[in-house]
């Protein structure tokens, strides 16, 4: 993974034929809201859309570039459609060693058009790419377009249940 001159780590501008993966940064916190601000997004992870202040303190913490105790690498993309720059989507990645915990939100209007799957596989080839060999995913049991996206990635359900979301592995 490259890093800034201050040594944080931060995720590469990518593209794939449909999207732009744009690394985060706070100012997308001004127009996060309106991509996101659909209660149904949060039917299997709970919570509520986010303002922008919320937006702004959390995108603050997220661009730091890793946990405060310095174990994980956090890298976080905002998606873009190419040929509207329309913001439909996030991808991140938290990273411990070889092993990347995957997670993907696509906003309402643009779901079951693979926008999730393209920026995820973009986001894992990055990472191979960075030196992760193992992906994991924590899905909701009846979040089918998620289990979707993680059978794409090559990512198989496991036994291992946690808050009530299903871990998924692969390589």
């Amino acid at each position: 993974m490259r890093s800034t001159p201050s040594s944080t780590p931060v995720g590469s501008d990518l593209r794939t034929a449909r999207l732009h993966l744009e690394p985060l940064a706070v100012s997308h916190a001004a127009e996060a809201p309106r991509a996101f601000a659909d209660a149904r997004l949060h039917a299997f992870t709970g919570g509520a859309p986010a303002d922008e202040e919320a937006l702004r303190d959390r995108y603050t913490r997220q661009v730091a570039g890793h946990s405060p105790d310095g174990t994980q690498t956090w890298l976080n993309w905002m998606l873009r459609r190419r040929d509207t720059a329309e913001l439909v989507g996030t991808v991140q990645a938290t990273v411990s060693g070889e092993t990347a915990e995957l997670a993907w939100v696509v906003a309402i209007p643009h779901q079951g058009h693979g926008f999730a799957v393209e920026a995820a596989q973009a986001m894992a080839g990055w990472l191979r790419g960075s030196g992760v060999r193992r992906f994991v995913a924590h899905i909701h049991p009846d979040h089918a377009a998620s289990a979707g996206v993680a059978r794409a990635l090559g990512l198989a359900p496991t036994g291992t249940v946690v808050d009530g979301e299903v871990r998924w592995a692969g390589a």
